[in-house]
């Protein structure tokens, strides 16, 4: 069984102007000492996922279906008081920007020792110990005199370890690291997800790693999810997404990607802006944007197809792909095989 099972989940933001579906029907698994990478543009629905699984949405936020199974465990209507029990036990997470996660007024050893004692049953004596300990093992030095300071006196990274160490203070099965890199220079960046790295073989947890950046995915990640407005449009092992994608967004993000083969020359962006989640379209949500879309795909959305085992996509390239080698054989005849 797997650790996180999550099916159908839609969450939705109700505004004055309507209900935007910013989490519309993805489902996957998450192993044991597993990394699921989650990528895509702002505005996909990558964070809106993290925050629906800790059940932390804004007041105008809202689960309206599916499952998150923790273990066995259903999370969607089991109430705060089951919600407290997970949080920083059982799932942690460790947000984009830590000057804002970290409180100013209080000491960065306060915080530590607060979080440890609110989700374990250890005293506030072995509370300090224990984040001495964590401190040391994200390479925070001189742990002992940086437990008495506060987040302003440490650098952008070194409020990251403390946030990276928080999150793990309590030993969780499962680490939601949401962007945890975005705010960091590119030297600090590689020491972060080498931590990251490290920790996760050592410990054992499974993480979450929500990001738009391909490069961290590829260094991390066993599985990737690749989001686009509200759904997953690709799903499969970090090899396949990178060696053989089969979305045409995925790919879109592939060509933008700066190689050493592109030096020198211009990037190709994906044109176009990401659709108003008021307004969803009938067909496939990246169509509007999409060189390849044909009539099909303005008006029908495509189902998930399995491309094999570990790979999947939904993308009407593929049904047209595979009726023309051979391997799928239409019912009908599609209409949407010209360019639209």
């Amino acid at each position: 069984m797997a650790l996180l099972e999550v099916r159908d989940l839609r969450t939705s933001f109700f505004t004055d102007a309507g209900e935007v579906k910013a989490v519309n029907g993805i489902s996957f698994n998450l192993d044991r000492g597993k990394v699921l990478g989650i990528v895509g543009e702002s505005g996909s629905g990558k964070s809106v996922t993290a925050y629906s699984i800790m059940q932390i949405l804004a007041s105008t936020g809202k689960i309206v279906g599916g499952s998150i199974k923790l273990d066995g465990q259903e999370l969607v209507g089991a109430g705060e008081k089951v919600m407290k029990t997970v949080r920083g036990n059982k799932i942690s997470i460790i947000f984009q920007d830590p000057m804002t996660s970290l409180n100013p007024t209080y000491t960065i050893g306060h915080q530590l020792v607060e979080a440890i004692v609110l989700h374990t049953d250890r005293d506030r004596k072995q509370a300090w110990d224990r984040a001495v300990e964590m401190l040391r093992l994200v390479n925070v030095n001189e742990p002992e005199k940086r437990m008495k300071q506060y987040p302003f006196e440490f650098s952008g990274g070194m409020r990251q370890r403390v946030m990276i160490a928080m999150a793990l203070a309590c030993e969780p099965d499962i680490l939601i690291a949401d962007e945890p890199t975005t705010a960091l220079d590119v030297t600090i960046q590689a020491q972060i997800l080498e931590l990251m790295q490290q920790l996760q073989e050592e410990i054992g947890m499974a993480i979450i790693m929500i990001t738009h950046d391909l490069g961290v995915v590829a260094q991390l990640c066993d599985e990737v999810i690749v989001m686009y407005a509200g759904s997953i449009c690709e799903q499969g092992t970090a090899d396949e997404i990178f060696y053989n994608p089969r979305h045409e967004y995925t790919k879109g993000l592939m060509r933008s990607i700066p190689t050493a083969d592109t030096a020198g020359q211009r990037l190709q962006p994906i044109t176009g802006t990401p659709i108003d989640l008021l307004n969803m379209p009938e067909g496939c949500p990246f169509a509007p944007r999409c060189d390849a879309a044909m009539k099909i795909c303005i008006h029908q959305r495509c189902e998930r197809m399995e491309i094999n085992d570990d790979h999947a996509a939904a993308c009407w390239m593929n049904v047209k792909k595979g009726i023309e080698d051979g391997t799928i054989v239409p019912e009908k005849k599609q209409e949407g095989g010209e360019k639209a």
